[in-house]
């Protein structure tokens, strides 16, 4: 297993982005997205997304000099106009807007449209809880999966996602998708050439597949049938139907949809912990919830109780300590990239 320095990776990422005139402080802050996205182990929405942002970039469909308008403010609400901006810096300058007026007022929140794909939304949470606040973001996606008892795509995986801030050196971080899967665990399996499990997906014709490449012409089905399903919804919703985005078949496919932008929906709601307790007894408590949910009795054959954040946060440890793994396809990407752009490759 080859293992790449996480510093020299995110370099050539940000020279990379930079090449397709990314303004220098913006391509720093993509490159430092994915490669987070990686060390933490969240490789679908790590390095092996650049390449699709930069194509999109070079055919006019992401405008990486887009700014960042409020079309509708109250003392601690906001709309924000992305102008097709690249996902990661628009969603990263919403969230620098939010942060003071969440300290100011307990609570902000704001919705995003015409933006796009903004990598994994556990990376703006973790940001928050660094603040000692909290972060609930969530953002809708190209079509995906199928409403419970149909098989046609309408809503996206659809995750939302939340940190707290902790004492325990890592955060409480959760991030999930309402699709059974994150659709990027089947675009990864399909450029591996590997089966996916069943239950995941369903074909062109409705029938469950194991087969990654029908997955992805077909659709996915909610988690917890039903249950995923209304989550999903909840997300369109918020992301999608309030930001003013475009909802369900009217977003555009990052990788199909070549000839058109994608015009996705974010959503935030930060809250100040510390408008609510002290920060300490916030990590009293906290800290008290995670040690007694870990004297938890285990059942037959488990070691221990995880914290939701914690394996990631070791992974996280490992992979700065030995170099994150990239997949042969993303090696290749990057220097074809490289070899276009002239800019040296960094990772032989």
């Amino acid at each position: 297993m080859v293992r790449y320095d996480p510093e020299t990776v995110r370099r050539l990422c940000a020279d990379l982005a930079r090449a397709v005139q990314v303004p220098s402080d913006d391509a720093d802050l993509l490159a430092r997205s994915l490669v987070e996205a990686d060390v933490y182990g969240t490789s679908t929405h790590g390095v092996s997304r650049l390449n699709i942002y930069l194509r999109r970039i070079q055919k006019g469909l992401i405008d990486p000099h887009a700014p960042l308008t409020i079309d509708r403010r109250r003392a601690a609400t906001l709309a924000v106009d992305a102008a097709n901006g690249l996902g990661q810096v628009q969603a990263s300058k919403t969230l620098d807007l939010l942060l003071p007026l969440a300290r100011e007022c307990g609570a902000a929140v704001a919705t995003v449209r015409r933006s796009q794909h903004c990598g994994t939304l556990w990376w703006y949470c973790n940001r928050a809880a660094a603040e000692g606040m909290a972060l609930l973001a969530m953002t809708n996606a190209e079509p995906a999966v199928a409403p419970e008892g149909s098989y046609e795509a309408f809503l996206g995986t659809n995750p939302l996602a939340v940190s707290f801030p902790t004492g325990k050196g890592y955060p409480v971080k959760i991030d999930l998708a309402t699709s059974a899967v994150a659709r990027g665990n089947i675009i990864a399996a399909q450029r591996k050439g590997q089966p996916i499990p069943a239950g995941w997906a369903l074909d062109e014709n409705g029938e469950s597949t194991t087969d990654a490449a029908a997955a992805l012409l077909g659709s996915l089905v909610p988690m917890a049938g039903a249950k995923g399903y209304a989550l999903g919804l909840v997300v369109e919703m918020f992301s999608g139907v309030l930001s003013g985005s475009a909802v369900g078949r009217e977003i555009g496919s990052m990788y199909r949809h070549m000839d058109r932008s994608q015009d996705v929906g974010h959503f935030f709601c930060l809250v100040d912990l510390s408008a609510f307790q002290e920060p300490s007894a916030w990590l009293r408590r906290v800290d008290a919830t995670i040690d007694e949910l870990k004297r938890s009795k285990l059942r037959p054959g488990v070691k221990e109780v995880l914290i939701p954040g914690e394996r990631a946060h070791r992974v996280a440890e490992e992979n700065r300590r030995l170099g994150i793994t990239l997949g042969e396809e993303t090696c290749r990407e990057l220097k074809t990239l490289c070899e276009e752009a002239g800019v040296a490759y960094s990772l032989a």
